[in-house]
């Protein structure tokens, strides 16, 4: 089937250059041709719209597109294409006997994820392919046809590096000899380093402090997501996470990013100023818990998360299980352009899920 979104014109964007008019305007069209693909294609979103909320749509400029809560791709299947033009399943993490989100790309959209996450990485991190060290096992992405959100994520950003490396054995305890042979090979040198927050914490930084060493990854660039619930409860805060990961392998560029499976590609990163940003292809709105109607800035509320890019399903908006503040539109102190906010949490009936699959330790 053929799609009203130019792809190409898509994927060429400017990651946060758009001020916000400029951006509402391309952002705004783009979701409407989305609207309607998905409503055409996909009878239980259709029917599912129509059971929204009555929703003042003059209260926001993005309010048209009224968001599926994420549950709802736990207990629906929700795609807009044929199940032949299905060639990757998604599915999010969940504890042992819940649920999963099931998320069905085609071979267009997941380029187009691809594409996207490639400009927000490469903003970050610069265009040039680094030595990469995954705070991982290697045992984690040999399922290449049904990703989990872990096994996707590992994947995704691996693209971005070269001579990948593994942290860990399968048994999730420090490899050393890989590591250290990793170090030796790239002292001094510039290097990409990806994990999941969780992982990074407790299989590695814990881990080095308990054996007390210290490893040399300086010149090296973190980045990191998903997870934060399973190392708050221990009152882990971000400066706490970023100065203990400091003390034990000196690396001092960290940057966290915010997203989910169901909207794979349009990620939140983290600036210098520590605060997620919208990239020119999202947008987030904060939504009152009871009423649903978008709050004033600086007000909690639910996170409501826009994207450009999922096509073969009705992701492009989504009601979250996540408490968020925005911050500002157009004026962080990094110099970035659009809307920047905080997740604070999440609200106390959701389900505790990280962007990464439950393991047992």
């Amino acid at each position: 089937m053929s799609y009203e979104v130019d792809e190409v014109i898509l994927s060429d964007w400017p990651p946060y250059a758009w001020p916000k008019q400029q951006k509402q305007s391309v952002l705004i069209s783009k979701l409407a041709e989305l609207d309607q693909l998905h409503l055409s294609q996909c009878p239980p979103f259709a029917k599912l719209k129509q059971s929204m909320p009555n929703i003042d749509l003059n209260s926001h400029p993005f309010s048209p597109f009224f968001p599926l809560p994420v549950r709802l791709f736990k207990s629906q299947e929700l795609k807009s294409v044929p199940q032949e033009s299905v060639i990757k399943t998604m599915m999010s993490s969940g504890t042992s006997g819940q649920s999963v989100s099931k998320i069905y790309l085609d071979k267009r959209t997941s380029a187009l994820q691809v594409k996207i996450l490639s400009k927000l990485v490469t903003h970050l991190i610069g265009k040039q392919r680094l030595p990469m060290l995954v705070i991982d096992c290697p045992s984690t992405v040999k399922n290449r046809t049904k990703f989990s959100a872990r096994t996707a994520g590992i994947l995704g950003f691996s693209m971005y590096g070269r001579d990948i490396t593994y942290a860990l054995n399968d048994d999730m305890t420090i490899n050393f000899d890989a590591l250290n042979a990793f170090i030796d090979k790239y002292q001094g040198q510039k290097k990409f380093i990806f994990g999941f927050t969780y992982i990074v914490w407790l299989h590695f930084v814990e881990a080095l402090e308990q054996l007390c060493k210290k490893i040399d990854l300086s010149e090296s660039i973190l980045l990191h997501g998903g997870g934060w619930k399973k190392i708050e409860a221990n009152k882990v805060t971000k400066s706490h996470f970023k100065s203990r990961l400091a003390n034990v392998t000196a690396i001092q560029s960290v940057h966290n990013y915010y997203g989910m499976i169901e909207q794979t590609g349009s990620i939140f990163m983290e600036c210098k100023q520590g605060h997620f940003h919208c990239s020119s292809w999202s947008e987030v709105i904060i939504r009152d818990f009871k009423t649903l109607q978008p709050v004033k800035d600086g007000n909690l509320g639910l996170i409501q998360l826009i994207s450009a890019l999922p096509h073969s399903y009705p992701g492009h908006s989504i009601l979250s299980e996540d408490i968020g503040v925005k911050l500002g539109e157009d004026d962080c102190q990094c110099g970035w352009k659009g809307t920047y906010f905080d997740v604070l949490g999440r609200v106390k009936q959701a389900e505790v899920r990280g962007c990464s699959d439950t393991y047992s330790k």
